[in-house]
């Protein structure tokens, strides 16, 4: 076990490191961002329609939540080195076969080998980071990794519009090839193998953990398709609500289960993990729901579609810089209700939109959207890490990871519900699309406002440690 070690590391001795785990996340948000205005033309090649492209995303974001809990328990039993290295590999050779995938059913399971990889990636990256500096430092080092790794929303849509609409989807997959041979070469020089105790790997409960959250996502996917039998709706809902339970029986019986639900004793990662996840069920719909509406609602290209995300990725790497004065000054509590707020509202926004409304207005919104969604992640997941020490770390920092990528699944699920839902019933809004996008927007709005409750949990002064108070 290195954790003495690890307390006497500086910021000298691994200056580079949070560059690497800036390249794992540039990785992982070019491919998610690169997607997503992409969706449209792999739905035309596939013979699907756009509006039902979202498993491609979900089934990715799903995997990444089910595997993240392995990371932390290979990478504390194997070291952070040879399972950064092994993740950016794996990742990489899911690109590979993303591109060459000749249907939709290949692409799907090219995507969960490639999330595999990722799984592995930013997690074990964010716990070597966590292992190699001190406390008082956390938030300044896990937002200056961040920022290098916002390049990948900066370039990702507009990338993925102008190859899909003047070469081919496939090279919105290809491009990650390069990063990841260049990744490798640079984790066997900077990445420090990082290991510590661990127990026995809870396979059991591994295996409860999915099966209730595959059953959960299939069960929505379903929905958002237009099935909507009742007797298979409440057999998957009791499926998944049965696992839960075993899982939770399960878990208070053994030693060391994958995710530990002793955690949610502490209560600032409590808070930080069920706010995040209510936020993340309204605003990881944004992404999907606006170039679907560009493109799909108003008919613009892909490239257009990609460009109108520009703005809130620029203004996201813009505030970066400011978001640690600024949490210095106003404190965790009031950032996350005051922001939470402003999101809700942006959102809410976007449903005054028509054909005829102007680009200019997607732009103004889209800035100022993506400084304060900055802001609102920046805040959400270091708060979460604030009371963790190094037994708790790894499966601290795990739990977090799994938190955002079920959110993230969850919210594009739900958005796509909505979408459907709004769209199929012509009883309510007579079947016109456009209005299925902005009743989707209003009820996003809805889940990301009352999300605030959770924050008015936080007490004024926690995570001044974190903040340099």
């Amino acid at each position: 076990m290195q954790s003495a070690q690890m307390q006497e590391t500086t910021n000298t001795t691994y200056k580079y490191l949070p560059w690497l785990a800036a390249m794992a996340i540039f990785m992982q948000s070019l491919d998610g961002t690169i997607l997503i205005t992409s969706l449209p033309s792999i739905a035309k090649d596939m013979n699907y329609s756009p509006l039902e492209m979202q498993s491609i995303i979900v089934s990715y974001t799903l995997t990444l939540a089910i595997f993240i809990p392995l990371s932390g328990w290979l990478s504390d039993k194997f070291g952070t080195k040879k399972i950064f290295s092994l993740a950016v590999a794996i990742f990489t050779l899911g690109s590979l076969f993303c591109a060459l995938s000749p249907d939709l059913t290949t692409l799907i399971i090219s995507r969960i080998i490639q999330a595999i990889g990722g799984s592995m990636m930013v997690p074990v990256a964010r716990l070597a980071i966590l292992y190699a500096y001190p406390k008082n430092q956390l938030l300044k080092v896990i937002n200056f990794m961040t920022i290098p790794g916002l390049i990948g929303p900066v370039i990702g849509p507009s990338l993925g519009g102008f190859l899909s609409d003047n070469y081919s989807w496939h090279w919105i997959f290809l491009v990650n090839l390069p990063i990841g041979i260049i990744g490798l070469i640079f984790t066997q020089k900077i990445m420090p193998n990082f290991t510590n105790k661990v127990g026995k790997f809870d396979l059991v409960g591994l295996l409860y953990f999915s099966l209730a959250l595959v059953v959960f996502t299939l069960l929505l996917e379903l929905s958002s398709v237009g099935i909507s039998s009742l007797t298979l709706i409440l057999t998957l809902l009791g499926l998944s609500i049965l696992f839960f339970i075993l899982y939770i029986k399960h878990s208070k019986k053994t030693k060391d289960p994958i995710i530990d639900l002793k955690l949610f004793r502490i209560r600032t990662l409590r808070i930080g993990l069920s706010g995040s996840l209510f936020t993340r069920l309204g605003i990881s719909g944004i992404p999907f729901l606006l170039p679907l509406m560009l493109q799909v609602g108003f008919g613009y290209s892909a490239t257009i579609a990609g460009l109108m995300l520009l703005p809130s990725a620029l203004s996201n790497v813009i505030i970066k810089p400011f978001v640690v004065p600024l949490v210095q000054k106003i404190g965790y509590r009031n950032i996350l209700i005051s922001n939470t707020l402003i999101l809700a509202i942006i959102i809410f926004t976007f449903s005054f939109a028509t054909k005829e409304t102007p680009l200019f207005y997607f732009i103004i919104l889209m800035v100022i959207y993506g400084a304060v969604n900055s802001i609102q992640m920046a805040s959400m997941n270091t708060i979460s890490l604030s009371d963790l020490d190094n037994n708790t770390a790894s499966s601290g920092n795990s739990l977090l990871a799994i938190m955002q990528q079920l959110s993230m699944s969850f919210g594009i699920s739900a958005a796509a519900l909505a979408l459907s839902f709004f769209k199929n019933y012509s009883g309510f809004i007579e079947g016109d699309t456009v209005t299925a996008f902005k009743y989707s927007f209003i009820t996003l709005g809805i889940l990301t406002a009352l999300s605030t409750v959770v924050f008015t949990k936080l007490k004024k002064n926690d995570g001044n440690l974190l903040s340099g108070k």
